[in-house]
């Protein structure tokens, strides 16, 4: 009986999030991309986060001439709009489910996102620093 309580709390503490790679596409025809990063959104926690990381070298292989400043450049956006504020401009007055689909919108430009994925986690920021290592590093 204790274990099942155990684990009946654990459920209940788990909330649902949703989660997408960034990846960045230095040929947009070619469709190549290399994973650069990862958005997070559990409505739960009204929690929205991003978490990036950008190995230059894997973008160069698949294009030489790559604009590794710009790519940089996409990422601090995308963060900033996550973070909100301010800084986020017009996106600063949406709630973080608004931010997290407009991010997560398909579009073609060097920095795309992935399809939209589930799961349950009781610390959605552990979580995006998990999946970081585990899709992106």
């Amino acid at each position: 009986m204790f274990t099942r309580n155990v684990v009946d709390r654990r459920a209940r503490d788990r909330q649902v999030y949703e989660y997408a790679l960034l990846r960045a596409v230095p040929r947009v025809e070619r469709g190549e991309c290399v994973n650069v990063g990862v958005l997070l959104y559990c409505r739960g926690e009204r929690f929205v986060a991003a978490r990036t990381h950008l190995d230059e070298a894997r973008l160069l292989a698949l294009d030489p001439r790559a604009d590794v400043a710009a790519v940089r450049a996409a990422l601090r956006a995308v963060e900033t709009v996550c973070a909100g504020g301010e800084a986020a401009g017009p996106a600063a007055a949406d709630d973080a489910g608004k931010r997290f689909r407009w991010l997560v919108a398909p579009r073609s430009t060097v920095l795309q996102p992935g399809p939209v994925h589930t799961g349950l986690t009781a610390d959605p920021a552990a979580e995006a620093d998990r999946l970081l290592e585990l899709l992106v590093r």
